[in-house]
């Protein structure tokens, strides 16, 4: 009556082999390592650079646990954090003697200890948040106004060059703020640019007034487009955090868009804090202008004059200033890569830039068009520009490559080339906010997050077994593999379990067993009705099914609410929240039964099932009657 088919106990074998392979990961923790990986795309990360790591090591007498090739990087896990350090510096003395021909990254890490057989079946263990494993967390700040500018900037040289190829004379370009001026000695010429403007650049709003003896045309970016640059900027911002975050060699980051002009960074296991505060806190962007060669221009270097209109002053390494004109040739965003060097006439420290195509052109067709005159590279951090070199153009280069220099240590030529690869940023970022959780703080996080759930589970398990005994016993197994399955499709998704994640896990505990307390309420309640164990066991679980997927669902739908509006640690405990949910439905009623169906099913004149004590309503009844009722 009882008995579940073949291939329904099948399903939950294979249930119970995947979630214990993929929760057993877990169970082996974690040790320190040093990875070292390629910065360069032209160094391949192989079994010689294995080999090295190894010599290394051996050369400084440090023994590793384990030297593995694994993937892109090579990993060397060792028994302590003093090893480590040492390792580290032992293997970034072999493998990178100059800082300034750095071709490999080598950065600290955990990895995990799991066996190699796990590690086959791509079984790893669940990744551990910020106030788990221990880290930095930074606030960073997105100066957005910055990026209006930015994008106004961008524009002013558009509409110059789509008003030259229009033929539309204009008395001057020049940008004020976020907004754009344009000055016409006549009504006609106006408004033939003002169609020239309004056909091509539809995220402009303008405005005409008359000045003087010639007429001004003001543009604006509309305030719909300005939230799209603002938008496009954080998500560039973003784009580029992650990529100078590999460059860095940091395992598992998080980052994430708070609000609508900031971006937290969470870095778990960093060690090294102070490279990564000053890789993220600086903002190097890279600009191509041309240098102003008028008298006033020179008078204004010299200091006995102003700076020109439309040029600007900016100082030179040794302190010399250069005056150069406000209009961008050429941005960071058309770069593809940025090593450093040397330059192979002075050899001076250098950093060497390839071009895009785009960027490759415009460069080519500006150094034939200026032989003769100086053109300004400038480096911008965290809004302050500087000229690191304004060298005088001898001839048109082509090719797409450009070298750097001027001044710069080997150090300072490393960092600028890995900033400027990472990606320019859309717009400045300051950082408002800093964390550092350390690991020890982190361990214990993890010792009470386990004791809550573990005891959480121990007092769950001993009232069901009190109250409902062999049934109880039955639903303890059914919560013991419903936390089995969670932990291992975490540890499959790679979820990064933080320690909301665990308070929603210790929650789950509560509210899976509420499906077996329904079902073996259920199941009393036949019993009381007169049914017989084996159809009282069946009605239970039938019936108590629609109320069960009822309250999941609902249940479900407010953490799935969290999931999506949610950020942060609510989406940590959101991500937990509904994972179990749905192993709670399956453990709790599929797996519970087929316990049940294993043990009762196979009696056929089964008397009395162990659930508990069953009231039944007429014997308590009778127990009340007053006396004089009974004798009638």
């Amino acid at each position: 009556m009882n008995r579940y088919p073949v291939w329904k106990y099948a399903l939950i074998l294979i249930a119970l082999l995947i979630g214990s392979l993929y929760t057993l990961p877990n169970f082996f923790g974690e040790s320190p390592a040093v990875q070292v990986s390629s910065a360069k795309p032209a160094i391949k990360i192989d079994a010689s650079t294995q080999g090295r790591v190894e010599d290394a090591l051996k050369a400084a007498g440090i023994v590793a646990e384990a030297v593995s090739f694994e993937g892109a990087s090579v990993k060397a896990r060792f028994d302590s954090t003093q090893t480590q350090l040492k390792a580290k510096d032992a293997i970034q003395k072999a493998l990178v003697p100059d800082s300034a021909a750095s071709g490999y990254v080598v950065a600290l890490n955990l990895v995990s200890r799991s066996p190699a057989w796990l590690s086959a079946l791509h079984a790893a263990p669940m990744y551990l948040g910020l106030d788990l494993r221990g880290g930095v967390h930074f606030m960073l700040q997105v100066d957005m106004a910055a990026a209006l500018t930015k994008k106004a900037e961008s524009l002013t040289g558009d509409i110059r060059t789509a008003l030259r190829e229009k033929n539309v004379r204009h008395s001057g370009i020049s940008r004020n703020g976020q907004q754009i001026e344009i000055r016409f000695r006549d009504a006609a010429t106006l408004d033939a640019a003002k169609r020239v403007i309004q056909d091509q650049f539809v995220d402009l709003q303008l405005a005409d007034a008359a000045d003087g003896a010639e007429f001004k045309l003001t543009a604006m970016i509309k305030p719909v487009s300005a939230r799209i640059v603002q938008d496009q900027a954080l998500k560039q911002n973003i784009t580029t955090l992650h990529n100078r975050i590999n460059e860095l060699g940091v395992a598992e980051p998080v980052i994430q868009q708070q609000g609508q002009d900031r971006i937290v960074v969470q870095l778990p296991g960093v060690q090294d804090t102070a490279k990564a505060k000053d890789i993220l806190g600086r903002t190097a962007t890279l600009e191509v202008r041309m240098v102003d060669e008028s008298a006033e221009a020179r008078a204004a270097e010299s200091g006995t004059g102003a700076v020109p209109f439309g040029a600007e002053k900016f100082l030179e390494r040794n302190g010399q200033a250069v005056i150069v004109k406000k209009q961008v040739i050429l941005t960071g965003d058309n770069l593809t890569d940025a090593q450093p060097g040397f330059d192979s006439q002075t050899q001076e420290a250098a950093v060497h830039l390839t071009l895009d195509a785009k960027g490759a052109r415009i460069f080519r067709d500006v150094t034939r068009e200026s032989v003769g005159k100086r053109m300004a590279i400038l480096l911008f951090e965290k809004g302050k520009g500087e000229v690191v070199t304004a060298p005088v153009i001898r001839g048109e280069i082509s090719g797409g490559r450009v070298q750097i220099s001027g001044r710069m240590t080997t150090v300072e030529a490393a960092d600028t080339a890995l900033l400027l690869r990472a990606g320019s940023l859309a717009a400045p970022m300051e950082i408002i906010e800093e964390l550092t959780i350390g690991p020890s703080l982190g361990a214990e996080n993890i010792a009470k997050g386990f004791s809550s759930v573990t005891w959480g589970f121990l007092a769950v398990v001993v009232f069901m077994c009190m109250y409902y005994m062999l049934f109880g016993a039955f639903s303890s197994i059914a919560l013991a593999f419903n936390l089995l399955l969670l932990v291992a499709v975490l540890s499959m998704l790679q979820a990064t379990l933080t320690l909301p994640g665990m308070a929603a896990m210790a929650l789950v505990l509560g509210m899976a067993i509420d499906a077996n307390v329904l079902i073996n309420e259920r199941v009393r309640e036949e019993l009381r009705n007169g049914a017989s164990p084996q159809a009282a066991i069946r009605a239970g679980y039938e019936r108590a099914w629609a109320t069960i997927l009822d309250s999941n669902v609902t249940t479900l739908i407010a953490g799935l609410a969290l999931l999506a509006f949610g950020s942060g640690p609510v989406r940590g405990f959101a991500v937990v929240h509904c994972l179990g949910i749905l192993t709670s439905m399956f453990s709790g009623v599929f797996f519970s039964r087929g316990l049940v169906n294993l043990w009762y099913g196979r009696q056929n004149k089964l008397k009395t099932v162990s659930i508990g004590t069953v009231w039944r309503p007429q014997a308590t009844a009778q127990a009340d009657m007053p006396p004089r009722a009974k004798l009638g």
